[in-house]
């Protein structure tokens, strides 16, 4: 898989999961299991690549960030 494409992705899936955790805390609204359903299998994988989408943003960030390497 392309970086750019993997980076993309990894940024969509942190973009939910931020999002996500903001109507959790502000409205106490859970869209993921909202649309997916309380504990499925499908919400579980959801919330994995999310985690995983993370780590690898934490991984990449120096080297992507244009702000953190300028140039």
């Amino acid at each position: 898989m392309n970086s750019k494409y993997l980076h993309m992705t990894a940024m969509t899936l942190l973009w939910v999961g931020g999002l996500n955790w903001g109507l959790v805390g502000l409205l106490d609204i859970n869209l993921v299991t909202m649309l997916l359903g309380d504990g499925t299998m499908l919400t579980k994988i959801v919330y994995i690549l999310v985690g995983l989408s993370t780590v690898w943003i934490i991984i990449t960030h120096k080297k992507d960030c244009r702000i953190c390497n300028p140039g």
